[in-house]
């Protein structure tokens, strides 16, 4: 399974760097990248354009993937996920702020992101630590903290438009304008992320177990959890400061995974950053091709996938209460 969600990653890195508002062929691109012509404009799409955004639709879709997997599991919630609970509106919010308060910055964008998705995993989790609070209302409280961090982004962009030119973009999500220096700086936190949620993944799969079993064992609940949150903003934060406010992506793919590899977190997790990784590049490739040469912002088609989506597991919910 793993080997075949490899080659659906491999295809769809091929359909993003041939298919836009111009479509090249594969030998197209093969010929332009052998004569190294810098004044071909095949060449400079291809290199300037094209891959910078591949590059960034794969790594921010298996990182935000991933983070929803490491947020369903340390929650015990199957709705949680990182633009659910607010992690994404967290990390945009203080990258706004450190765009408005440090210009220029080199490497702020990054950090700033991964604090502000730490400080807001950090806080949802105290609140489904609280006693009596059911994972649905914890979904309700991470529904309301994103909407004030939401309202939060807005406020800065109207009252800093100078210095947040792009707002919009970055509020829809997407890869329109990236850089391959912009996914660099972003990519130490999601390869230390990444390295963590894996190193992690045979405790998770104890936690799974439930607490009493898991203390039985010998797992130490607190540190795990930490730790956990600490991969998932790690990498949702590194994501958002590139691609802005992707929705949905940690929600569908970890439920996908699960239907082909199951609940096991060593086979899980490696297979969310592949599946996450084709899902946003075919996603992408989809918003550049509907209305070529005119484009979609990427984060206006998954919100149009993940919200039906949203609404079949609220209805799951309420005629199982399997999440109650």
């Amino acid at each position: 399974m793993l080997a075949a969600l490899a080659a659906l990653l491999l295809a769809s890195v091929l359909l993003s760097l041939r298919f836009g508002s111009q479509n090249y062929s594969l030998a197209q691109l093969i010929a332009a990248l052998r004569g190294g012509d810098t004044s071909d404009p095949v060449w400079r799409i291809l290199v300037h354009v094209r891959l910078p955004r591949t590059l960034a639709g794969l790594a921010a879709g298996g990182a935000l993937a991933t983070a929803g997997a490491l947020i369903q599991s340390v929650l015990n919630n199957a709705m949680a996920s990182p633009n659910v609970i607010g992690v994404n509106a967290g990390a945009g919010f203080f990258a706004m702020l450190a765009v408005t308060l440090a210009p220029g910055a080199a490497g702020v964008l990054p950090a700033a992101s991964f604090l502000g998705a730490l400080c807001t995993a950090l806080f949802i989790y105290a609140l489904a630590a609280r006693a009596g609070l059911s994972r649905t209302t914890l979904i309700l409280a991470g529904i309301a903290v994103s909407s004030i961090l939401t309202a939060g982004v807005n406020a800065i962009t109207l009252l800093y438009p100078d210095d947040v030119i792009g707002a919009t973009g970055f509020m829809l999500g997407g890869f329109s304008g990236v850089t391959i220096a912009s996914v660099g700086n972003a990519a130490w936190y999601m390869a230390a992320g990444l390295l963590l949620a894996l190193f992690l993944a045979a405790d998770l799969n104890v936690l799974q177990l439930g607490e009493e079993s898991a203390l039985s064992l010998g797992l130490h609940l607190g540190r795990t959890r930490f730790l956990a949150i600490l991969a998932a903003a790690l990498l949702a934060g590194a994501a958002v400061s590139f691609a802005g406010l992707l929705g949905f992506v940690g929600l569908l793919v970890p439920h996908m995974v699960r239907r082909l590899v199951g609940n096991d977190n060593r086979w899980l997790l490696p297979a969310c950053v592949l599946l996450g990784g084709a899902f946003v590049l075919l996603c992408d490739v989809l918003a550049r091709v509907l209305f070529a040469p005119f484009e979609l912002p990427v984060g206006i088609v998954m919100s149009l996938l993940g919200g039906p989506f949203f609404l079949i597991l609220l209805l799951r919910h309420k005629r199982s209460r399997v999440y109650d």
